[in-house]
């Protein structure tokens, strides 16, 4: 069992002195600056504003004062835009209009030369380049777009391919050979859906293909055959020059 000896009283006794007297300095000092200050209140205010105000100048100054806290506004948040239906669209069917039968009518659609003992196809192209006219003599003699038809007065112009080469793969190469040895009073006949047209030979002879042209104007119906190697090409060719002398109607 512990027991206190003098030495540890008297060393507790001390510590309670000293912790009593400093109480009672903090005590005494408390009551002192209290009072001091209740006795001068007007003096004490007057010094505390001008310390706070010269304390708040002095941090300012250096920007060391404490900022207020900022509030971030949240950007308002717009609703997402609705989204347009899918309607179904029905597409419209394409419509191709026929031309009509009077029109057909009015085209040469093939060509028989008695004398030559021949009967070839006749295309009526719609443009009058090259390449499609070059294309369309593949196939057989054509009509010039720019000239007449059965229907209009003027020259329907008709130029064909010839060919004197001993082998061609395309018959149509050879579509007009031999209508240099024409004569006046051959007869070319020409037929559309439901009529045809015969027409006698007038001139024949042979032209340089530099500064030669056709006319398509003029009163009358008349034809005028052409040879070509190539529509626009330099060689010689051969032309017959006809007049309208019958129609009949086919069955």
């Amino acid at each position: 069992m512990w027991q206190s000896t003098p030495a540890t009283s008297r060393h507790r006794f001390d510590k309670s002195i000293k912790r009593a007297i400093v109480v009672r300095l903090f005590m005494t000092s408390f009551s002192d600056i209290y009072n001091q200050v209740n006795h001068n209140k007007l003096s004490f205010l007057v010094m505390f504003f001008f310390v706070f105000t010269g304390s708040f100048a002095f941090l300012y100054a250096v920007d060391f004062y404490p900022e207020p806290v900022k509030t971030v506004a949240e950007s308002p948040k717009l609703p997402l835009p609705a989204v347009a239906p899918v309607v179904a669209t029905a597409t419209a069917p394409v419509v191709t209009a026929k031309a009509p039968s009077i029109w057909a009518d009015t085209l040469p659609l093939s060509m028989t030369i008695a004398a030559l003992d021949r009967t070839v196809k006749v295309l009526n192209p719609s443009s009058n380049s090259v390449s499609a006219l070059d294309t369309a003599l593949l196939e057989g003699v054509i009509r010039h777009p720019d000239s007449a038809t059965f229907g209009e007065e003027g020259n329907m112009f008709i130029l064909g391919h010839s060919s004197y080469l001993p082998t061609v793969h395309n018959r149509n190469f050879q579509a007009l050979n031999g209508i240099q040895n024409l004569k006046w009073g051959d007869t070319i006949k020409l037929s559309s859906n439901d009529t045809e047209y015969t027409y006698k030979v007038e001139k024949t002879y042979k032209a340089k293909a530099s500064g030669f042209t056709v006319p398509v104007a003029g009163k009358g119906k008349t034809l005028t055959l052409v040879t070509c190697n190539s529509f626009g090409s330099t060689e010689d060719r051969y032309v017959i020059e006809a007049t309208l002398i019958s129609t009949k109607t086919l069955n």
